[in-house]
């Protein structure tokens, strides 16, 4: 049974991470390196991380789905594309070590930033959510990343939502939570198959995550596109010169 120490500290890293991974996304930044350093095996603490993701996107949801704001049945068509990608990724599941997909993933990070604070031509939440044929492999691709190492995932779901979709941020945040959750559950027993998982320190770590997500959820839909836009910003930015090795 690990001290009490160390289950307060993964609570409290875990409510952090849920605000920022409701709000934007990159939590995962935290709660892994913070397993890490607690000296969880890197394999096990990325299987670990997906107790509390799962944990924190039910939090969410149900926090959205008092406030009305989902869209189940359209987010579960997402989803079903991102599923088997997450199910082969999680698979297949290693420490990410390419320095090149760091950087790109880095140099990825500031262009989503970029192009969140350029207008677009229907930027309002009214705006009409539009289709394209690449979304459900792109969505397929998202999983696949997501199943694999989930660390920074979630702005890759909120630019597609955003740019490709058309999408308000409320929606693309609410689409976002609805779909980790789908394929996180699956991964997570793929994970707990191959005994990756440390259920005392994960539900630790879940219980601050839920806690972040819901009272993140209440903000999103109060304060709306501005807030998750500034909380977006900041954490892309943070994230991407991480990766870069600039902080």
């Amino acid at each position: 049974m690990p001290e009490l120490h160390v289950l307060l500290i993964l609570f409290g890293v875990g409510a952090a991470a849920g605000v920022v991974n409701v709000m934007a996304g990159g939590g995962s930044t935290l709660t892994l390196p913070v397993l890490i350093l607690l000296g969880v095996d890197a394999g096990v603490a990325n299987g670990t991380n997906r107790v509390a993701i799962v944990v924190q996107n039910i939090s969410a949801t149900l926090a959205f789905k008092a406030e009305k704001k989902t869209r189940l049945r359209e987010s579960i068509s997402y989803g079903l594309w991102a599923i088997p990608g997450a199910l082969t990724g999680a698979f297949i599941a290693t420490r990410i070590e390419d320095a090149w997909f760091e950087r790109i993933l880095g140099v990825l990070l500031i262009v989503v930033v970029l192009t969140m604070i350029v207008p677009r031509s229907s930027p309002d939440s009214k705006s009409a959510a539009r289709k394209s044929p690449w979304s459900g492999p792109i969505l397929l691709l998202l999983g696949f990343y997501g199943g694999f190492i989930h660390m920074g995932v979630g702005f890759l779901f909120m630019a597609v939502f955003f740019h490709l979709l058309n999408m308000d941020l409320v929606s693309t945040t609410v689409h976002k939570i609805v779909i980790i959750l789908l394929y996180s559950i699956p991964a997570l027993l793929v994970f707990a198959i191959a005994g990756d998982v440390d259920w005392v320190l994960g539900f630790s770590l879940a219980a601050g995550n839920a806690t972040g997500a819901f009272a993140a959820a209440k903000i999103a839909v109060r304060r709306g596109e501005k807030a998750i836009r500034v909380v977006l910003i900041v954490a892309v930015l943070i994230m991407a010169l991480k990766i870069l090795g600039i902080l």
